[in-house]
């Protein structure tokens, strides 16, 4: 078993405390976004890191029939399997799951730093019911991979639940719930995060508001993606690469 650490120190120290229990494992101090070659090829490859692409390193160091499970975006993890032509991995979310980025990830933007303090461009009635967007962690999931940049927060006031949303960047929109327990969008910015939302949740309303367990990912050396229900006829979505970093 070899296990990878970036940290010089932290694998050092990880070696000592594993020889003197005995156990038969190596350390190397080496950026786990690049597996480690030397010792491949690998049975299985288990990240402890979220990553919002599968480096291909990893398959490519993984047996035909091999496994890699790694914790994918802020929501869920993903066990794939390597085809006996080694050219892809293909395999279902396994369960939510919110593990550290790759070390260097740039942090996030807060909600208050995008918003700033200017009026709202846009401000027009919100005709769901916002409750789903706290309780429901299958539709967040759904929502993470229609709109995989932008970040979903909820709170409770007196009124009902409210809704924040921005996308890292400029946008961002309120969701909030009046006291007749009506909801208004309020939206700042060139994107209309609220109008955005509505059509990836009326997807979700409309496929029998399919579980995490329906997704699966498809990963190949030129493109990786998420799709729903069927690796092969089922819709998809393209991920985009967010983290190139030691870890």
């Amino acid at each position: 078993m070899i296990s990878v650490e970036v940290d010089d120190e932290l694998a050092r120290q990880a070696q000592e405390h594993l020889d003197a229990t005995g156990t038969d494992a190596a350390v190397v101090a080496a950026d786990g976004t690049d597996g480690w070659p030397p010792g491949a090829p690998y049975d299985r490859v288990v990240s402890t890191y979220a990553v919002d692409q599968v480096p291909w390193a990893w398959v490519e160091q993984t047996r035909p029939g091999g496994r890699i499970v790694t914790p994918w975006g802020r929501l869920g993890h993903v066990a794939l399997t390597v085809a006996d032509d080694h050219r892809s991995a293909v395999g279902w979310m396994q369960g939510l799951a919110t593990f550290m980025p790759a070390r260097g990830t740039p942090p996030a933007s807060s909600w208050p730093h995008v918003r700033g303090t200017g009026p709202a461009d846009d401000e027009r009635p919100f005709t769901r019911d916002l409750h789903p967007l706290k309780d429901d962690a299958y539709l967040l999931f759904a929502l993470r991979i229609h709109l995989p940049d932008v970040q979903i927060s909820t709170g409770m006031d007196d009124d009902g639940v409210n809704v924040w949303l921005h996308d890292g960047v400029a946008s961002w929109a309120t969701l909030s719930t009046l006291p007749d327990g009506k909801a208004v969008a309020y939206q700042g910015g060139p994107r209309r995060l609220a109008d955005e939302l509505e059509p990836a949740w009326e997807w979700w309303l409309a496929e029998g508001q399919p579980t995490l367990y329906d997704f699966g990912m498809t990963v190949k050396p030129e493109r990786q993606y998420v799709w729903c229900r069927d690796a092969a006829t089922g819709p998809r979505w393209p991920l985009q690469a967010h983290d190139r970093a030691a870890v």
